[in-house]
């Protein structure tokens, strides 16, 4: 039995915007075979949305806290709930 896909929703806080930062939380996602996107906010942090088998989700919020990651990251705050659906491929927004 396959557990039901899940929506990660991410807040990305710290230097986040203008360093590549979305460009690389795409191409993790992609990797983890993830759909949603990883948009800019006004108040300078990322908004990192994910659906997905719960797994991959977790892994990419293990590497968007890894501080492997473009500019530097201050804080993640996460939201778990049941996947939506309705979404293809991962953007950058």
């Amino acid at each position: 039995m396959t557990e039901d896909p899940v929506r990660l929703s991410a807040w990305v806080h710290g230097q986040v915007q203008g360093v590549g930062f979305r460009w690389w939380t795409r191409a993790r996602a992609l990797e983890l075979g993830l759909t949603g996107y990883a948009r800019n906010t006004r108040d300078r942090r990322v908004h990192v949305l994910a659906e997905g088998p719960r797994p991959e989700c977790e892994r990419l919020l293990s590497l968007l806290r890894s501080g492997d990651t473009p500019g530097h990251v201050d804080l993640v705050v996460e939201n778990w709930d049941a996947a939506l659906g309705g979404i293809t491929g991962f953007e950058e927004r």
